[in-house]
């Protein structure tokens, strides 16, 4: 018989905190011995989202999904002060200027991977990767971008008025599309999957996040995102599997330029009840 989770019975203090962060609600103490269980019929309502393992105090439960993989968490490990992870997340900044040496993959792979940790609704991780490493082939896709904003012109589509100034741009050899970034990655989820849209977005953002401390300067790539959603040509030309599209896209890099400062924003605006 196969266990749904594996619990140290010499370490299981049986406080029952994994009962009460199961988000689904499977998991009991046995009335004979106080160790956390699930029942048979109470598995197909796992979630597999790991909190009954990552918040037991004594780690003497695991989840039986891949346990040779269990990394254990140091007891410092991630601890950041108020202070750093302030100055962290004001000091990000949307690049635009890159240096044409590219991102050595494994420390793209490195990234990706603390983005899969992402939340996603009911944990179903539904968003997978494609990373245009080919410089050339994101400069392929900007102009692609470009061939979409001219479908946009003298049409009551809300970017039609815009669009020229984009064009003229493009055609003055400046790439207002990518920036020449050497990079793009596109987050991309299943068709028929309604909350999808919101994972990915969710998942970029850690992509996003994480980033600076690998040296990395990322952008969103919002012209290129809404081309990839409506253009044929640019789907066709990014090749996603059958039944999946692109959610969002994000332009990165090696930076050229340092951050120095941290600029200004509209004061804080909230609201209790």
């Amino acid at each position: 018989m196969m266990f749904h989770i594996i619990v140290d019975q010499d370490h299981c203090t049986g406080c029952g905190i994994c009962v009460k962060m199961c988000s689904s609600g499977v998991i009991s103490l046995a009335d004979e011995s106080n160790l956390p269980q699930v029942q048979d019929e109470d598995t197909s309502r796992c979630l597999y989202c790991g909190h009954c393992e990552a918040f037991c105090p004594s780690q003497a439960l695991i989840l039986n999904l891949s346990p040779e993989e269990k990394v254990l968490l140091p007891a410092s490990a991630g601890n950041i002060s108020q202070e750093d992870i302030a100055f962290y997340l004001k000091k990000r900044r949307s690049i635009r200027h890159f240096t044409r040496e590219p991102v050595p993959k494994e420390k793209i792979l490195e990234v990706l991977d603390i983005a899969r940790y992402a939340a996603s609704g009911g944990n179903g991780q539904p968003v997978q990767w494609l990373v245009i490493y080919d410089p050339e082939e994101v400069k392929k896709i900007a102009g692609l971008t470009i061939e979409w904003m001219r479908t946009l012109l003298n049409t009551d589509h809300p970017m039609s008025g815009y669009v020229p100034i984009l064009i003229s741009a493009w055609e003055q050899e400046y790439d207002i599309i990518c920036r020449d970034a050497p990079h793009l990655l596109f987050a991309h989820i299943p068709e028929d999957n309604q909350i999808a849209s919101v994972d990915a977005i969710i998942a970029l953002t850690h992509f996003d996040l994480s980033a600076p401390a690998f040296g990395i300067g990322t952008c969103w790539a919002g012209f290129v995102a809404a081309a990839a959603m409506f253009y044929e040509p640019l789907q066709k030309e990014l090749g996603l599997p059958a039944g999946r599209k692109s959610a969002y896209a994000m332009m990165f890099g090696n930076p050229e330029y340092k951050v120095y400062g941290i600029p200004r924003r509209k004061p804080l605006e909230v609201m209790w009840k």
